[in-house]
């Protein structure tokens, strides 16, 4: 049974049948990383925290293997104008959040922010919960193939800018990777793809994906950007 994706109140599994084979390192990734080997940031032990979800959703374009990510509209309160996988906090009705609320809450953000079809959606894995300090969120990384692709963009211009898909080849080629520096001092992996500075947390999970899916290439890790970069 391969249908993971019923957002309709039925049953939702992981299923790994029928992946392309270029996912089998993603699918090992799921089933063997540690959460410390991902973040330095993990859920705070007395259980505090927003839980949230993210969709990690693998495609295939016309280049190969892609992401689909979106760009946070200006005016939101948290991460602002901020590429980002689709996601949010978990909602009452996506269930337990130690169950399959993660799932359902993913596929659900993802239809409410890009207009995805959540049926052509196999959830194959799920990476361990991380934290986002700055907003508290503790956050379910969904790992998703996109199996039957539905036409995607912006729904509602108060949430989400626009809706891209970034090639695979792009964010490991070492000319789109650097080092992104916040004001404040902090500094993290950052990729510059689709005219896009992707930082902070989503670029963290890439970039640990990238490297124990063993698909990371040697790149410079001094060349530093500001976060106002632009294309």
């Amino acid at each position: 049974m391969t249908r993971t994706s019923d957002t309709q109140g039925g049953p939702l599994t992981l299923s790994g049948a029928g992946l392309p084979d270029w996912l089998t390192p993603v699918v090992r990734v799921a089933e063997t990383v540690e959460p410390a080997q991902l973040s330095p940031f993990l859920p705070p032990e007395n259980g505090s925290g927003r839980q949230s979800a993210v969709l990690i959703l693998f495609g295939e374009g016309e280049r190969g293997p892609e992401l689909l990510l979106m760009e946070r509209a200006g005016s939101l309160r948290s991460h602002a104008g901020q590429p980002s996988f689709p996601g949010g906090a978990l909602d009452p009705e996506d269930g337990d959040p130690q169950g399959e609320g993660p799932l359902r809450a993913a596929l659900r953000e993802a239809r409410e922010e890009t207009g995805l079809d959540p049926s052509g959606v196999q959830i194959f894995g799920v990476l361990p919960r991380l934290y986002i300090p700055v907003s508290r969120f503790v956050v379910t990384p969904v790992l998703g193939w996109w199996r039957e692709p539905s036409p995607v963009g912006v729904v509602d211009p108060n949430e989400t800018a626009r809706v891209f898909t970034v090639p695979v080849a792009d964010l490991t080629d070492p000319a789109n990777r650097a080092t992104a520096v916040h004001p404040r001092g902090h500094s993290g992996p950052a990729f510059l793809v689709e005219s896009a500075l992707v930082w902070g947390f989503t670029a963290g999970v890439i970039d640990r994906l990238l490297h124990y899916a063993g698909w990371e290439r040697p790149w410079d890790r001094g060349k530093r950007v500001p976060l106002d970069w632009h294309a």
